[in-house]
């Protein structure tokens, strides 16, 4: 990382309500040379955009209090320049899509490396970014396509089983196994 040059404005607003990868994150990126604010929630954040818009912002989509899309408009409306970056678990391409026409420069799926959210911070407008270096497995993908299908349909397991077009008792035992690597 040592070739990326941090502009002078180095503020960086993480938001993410997961508390011990906030706490990494902030780390991570505070070692890196960025001014870390880091909050867990849509009110917290809307409130020191308000205050204090920073440079730089990291956003989950999906907070315990609300939506990160509305922090990155929050975010827009008081620092147009600011380069968002959105983090989620759940990577598909609606959100993805939602993320950007939002504002967002990128859009990263957790758990997502320090360095590749500096990359994605930092890249030039145009670049085109480069692929992760520790990409989700085929498993993993589809356990995050599964666990966002039965979060849209309200933890229900028939509708999801039968919009996944899979047996019910075979999505009750993928869910009730931990995430694979």
């Amino acid at each position: 990382m040592s070739d990326l040059v941090l502009p002078d404005d180095a503020t960086l607003l993480l938001v993410d309500d997961d508390a011990p990868f906030l706490n990494r994150l902030s780390r991570a990126m505070t070692a890196r040379g960025f001014d870390v604010t880091a909050v867990a929630s849509v009110a917290e954040a809307k409130a020191r955009a308000r205050s204090a818009p920073p440079a730089f912002a990291v956003v989950d989509l999906r907070l315990e209090d609300g939506d990160g899309l509305d922090v990155v408009r929050t975010l827009y409306a008081e620092r147009p320049d600011c380069r968002v970056v959105m983090l989620t678990g759940y990577g598909n391409i609606a959100t993805a899509v939602a993320a950007v026409k939002s504002g967002a420069v990128d859009y990263l799926s957790k758990p997502a490396d320090a360095d590749d959210v500096v990359k994605a911070l930092l890249a030039l407008p145009d670049a085109k970014p480069e692929p992760p270096e520790n990409p989700m497995s085929a498993d993993r993908v589809r356990w995050e396509h599964i666990q966002r299908v039965f979060e849209l349909c309200n933890h229900n397991v028939s509708e999801t089983a039968r919009r996944l077009n899979m047996h019910r008792r075979t999505l009750q035992r993928i869910l009730a196994k931990r995430a694979p690597r």
